[in-house]
């Protein structure tokens, strides 16, 4: 599979609710990084997608545009659209994703978007106070780590 192709079919899975399809595009030692999770690797990355669409229960909606890539590198705009669990609030989350490829696969793995937007509507007055310090990411990236790892731990058994 070609890099562009790659991409696609990974978000194509990804907005029908496929996990296993979408972490079949990444390789073993996947590195991913985003605001919300900081940085996973390998299994935990891989994780990280099955325990999302496990929780959104096929009650996210998936959009990707302008995906460009190269043999090395990579790139999409995704739109993630949701209620956020913790509030019932709606978010709608404009993503921009890098990618770098090792032996046909998604190796390395880059969404950025604005944390303090997305707090904004995923938690209403707290988000417009703290979403956009450190102190809250820190906060975030430590209660995603703590749900991630129960959720691994589930797997394993």
């Amino acid at each position: 599979m070609e890099s562009e192709k790659i991409i696609e079919h990974f978000y194509q899975s990804f907005a029908t609710g496929d996990a296993e399809k979408m972490v079949g595009c990444y390789h073993d030692q996947i590195e991913f990084t985003d605001p919300a999770f900081g940085l996973l690797k390998g299994e935990a990355a891989k994780n990280m997608w099955r325990m999302l669409l496990e929780g959104a229960k096929g009650k996210i909606k998936i959009e990707f545009s302008n995906v460009s890539a190269d043999n090395e590198t990579g790139s999409a705009q995704w739109i993630a659209t949701y209620q956020f669990s913790e509030t019932g609030r709606k978010v709608v989350n404009k993503i921009t994703a890098h990618f770098e490829f090792k032996d046909g696969k998604i190796f390395r793995h880059t969404d950025s978007f604005d944390l303090h937007k997305w707090a904004k509507q995923a938690l209403g007055f707290k988000g417009v106070l703290l979403g956009g310090t450190k102190y809250f990411q820190n906060k975030l990236q430590q209660k995603t780590s703590l749900r991630l790892a129960k959720y691994s731990s589930r797997k394993k058994e």
